[in-house]
């Protein structure tokens, strides 16, 4: 009773914590634990329900949601070269695997988009040395991808990993396809070619990589999980939620965990094992050419003539670098000769002629020729040791906004395009030149990053690969050590040496399993010699292509949403007749 005024009686109040009467619970029963254990029930449910208020929140949403995405997109940029931390992309994987846990459909485009960007933006952001504008919509719209892949991947359930996985791989595809032909460059794989899973790449190539580290990503995160709880002091910090740290959770949890990290393993160690190429046929002595030069120069500030007497000037220092052994093939970079009309006839031709009988090599060599119509072919062309041009190939992966500007109509009233004022002409073939020195698979420089050109080379017949690129315009070593990881992972999927050249570096000399034998640092003249193996061994990749790895990917996306409407609910009701086990119990 409340005392009030004289002859007046006050109802009663109960104070939270301090009711005398014992509760009781459902049908009228006692519930143990006293009036202090009313209280902290009553607080347990007031911080729930404040937690479900900011997770509807704006403000809420976007720190708990875009925070943990773009760590775990940054994760898995460090992972690229030039930073080179490879083993990163698997706790940035798992990490957004973990965030996207229960969101719903906006929620999880948002975490994808923001991992999209912390993806991209470090890892092209080599862009904005360009246009600092479009750039920054480049980075955005590469974006999408990833927003796209967690957009259809379920948002509770078992087989939300898988599904991300899968989801992975094929926003990957699309990235290699779409738009303007597609922009591999900062993708995941790329991160993974000096990494333990890089051999996938003979088994399934670049894309099968890209879903061993989100599947691997996955199970990291399943085993740190239980394994942090546990760690948790017992008595401090936030109560263990029993609901999902049952024994029976913690069991199928670590289960999970370990299988999808088995399988990552056994891939990898498939890749590891599976074809590489075969032995060696015969041994070719091979150069790399490289003038040197100033980077990071606009094509309208290049002197073209001073470009190509370095390359001249290099080329007779073969003779200090052979070990007495001239090589049987001599490589230049891509774009090295550029002329205003057609290379027959021309005086470049005549002294590229007398340098291969010189030489008495085969010379392959980076010819650009401007054609009618305000166009251009980006061309790599082989002069036997006779000095007679004997082969021919026209590059088939233009690069968007460098070489040629999609909708020039269009673009040309937002920015200036200056910069790219011809278009190249599009190539068409397979790629192989077929020389002397034997069938070379070329793949021209930004070419490099698409798997499908080395698989249809090698397919064609070739049995060295050769990149004759020319990455002068990029004042940092990003793109350059980029090029290098892709060459590395074409190598391994295709089970060929390969050889590149460019005139301001990274030149190189790689071997059929992925391993970079010789480098040249960048800007200085170099001349590198070495004994290439010609092959002519088939790799699973090289048989199958991209198809299995994508239909597979299909498929567990389609599992996991499967697992998300199947074993969700039956796990559910499971919990439930747990926990109304434990409440008899008590």
């Amino acid at each position: 009773m409340t005392p009030g005024p004289p002859g007046q009686v006050v109802g009663t109040r109960r104070l939270p914590g301090l009711d005398s009467r014992r509760r009781r619970g459902p049908g009228g029963r006692h519930r143990p634990g006293g009036a202090g254990h009313g209280w902290g029930e009553r607080a347990a449910r007031w911080r729930r329900g404040r937690a479900r208020r900011r997770q509807r929140s704006g403000a809420g949403r976007l720190g708990t949601v875009a925070g943990p995405s773009l760590l775990a997109g940054i994760l898995i940029a460090l992972a690229l070269p030039p930073w080179g931390f490879w083993v990163l992309a698997f706790p940035g994987a798992g990490l957004l695997w973990w965030r996207l846990g229960g969101l719903r459909l906006r929620a999880r485009v948002l975490a994808g988009f923001v991992t999209g960007l912390g993806m991209f933006v470090p890892g092209l952001w080599w862009v904005t040395s360009f246009n600092t504008y479009g750039g920054f919509v480049l980075m955005a719209i590469e974006s999408l991808a990833p927003a796209l892949a967690c957009a259809v991947v379920p948002r509770s359930g078992r087989g939300r990993g898988v599904a991300l996985a899968g989801a992975m791989v094929l926003a990957e595809a699309l990235r290699a396809a779409w738009p303007f032909g597609g922009l591999p460059i900062g993708g995941v794989a790329l991160g993974q070619a000096g990494g333990p899973v890089a051999g996938a790449a003979r088994v399934g190539g670049p894309l099968l990589v890209v879903g061993l580290v989100w599947l691997g990503g996955y199970g990291l995160a399943l085993l740190v999980g239980p394994a942090l709880r546990l760690a948790r002091p017992a008595g401090g910090g936030r109560a263990l939620d029993e609901r999902s740290f049952t024994p029976v959770r913690v069991r199928e949890t670590v289960g999970a965990g370990t299988l999808a990290l088995a399988v990552v393993v056994v891939l990898a160690a498939w890749g590891a094992l599976a074809p590489d190429g075969g032995p060696a046929l015969r041994m070719l002595r091979v150069a790399a050419v490289q003038g040197g030069g100033v980077r990071g120069l606009r094509q309208s500030e290049v002197d073209t003539t001073a470009v190509y007497d370095a390359q001249f000037a290099a080329s007779a220092e073969i003779g200090a670098w052979d070990g007495d052994r001239p090589p049987s093939l001599v490589l230049w970079p891509e774009d090295v000769v550029a002329l205003d009309g057609p290379l027959a006839g021309s005086p470049q031709e005549q002294q590229l002629a007398a340098l291969a009988v010189h030489l008495r090599a085969t010379l392959v060599v980076g010819v650009t020729e401007d054609v009618p119509g305000g166009r251009f072919r980006n061309e790599a062309v082989a002069f036997s040791p006779a000095g007679r041009l004997v082969a021919r190939f026209e590059k088939v992966h233009r690069v968007p906004f460098g070489e040629y500007v999609p909708y020039r109509g269009f673009f040309e009233h937002l920015a200036s395009l200056s910069s790219v004022p011809l278009d190249a002409v599009p190539g068409h073939g397979d790629g192989v030149l077929h020389t002397p020195a034997g069938p070379l698979g070329t793949l021209i420089s930004y070419e490099v990053f698409y798997a499908d050109r080395g698989r249809v080379a090698t397919r064609a017949g070739a049995r060295l690969l050769i990149v004759p690129t020319n990455t002068s315009s990029y004042l940092t070593s990003q793109v350059p050590t980029q090029e290098i990881a892709a060459a590395r992972l074409q190598a391994i999927a295709e089970g060929r040496d390969l050889v590149q050249a460019a005139p301001t570096g990274f030149s190189a000399v790689i071997d059929h399993r992925g391993h970079v034998l010789l480098r040249t640092a960048l800007a200085k003249r170099s001349v590198i010699v070495a004994d290439v193996a010609m092959r002519a061994g088939r790799t699973l990749y090289e048989r199958g292509g991209d198809l299995p790895v994508v239909l597979a990917s299909v498929v567990l996306v389609a599992a996991g949403w499967i697992g998300a409407g199947v074993l969700g609910p039956g796990r559910r009701r499971r919990d439930d007749i747990l926990r109304r086990t434990r409440r008899r119990g008590s």
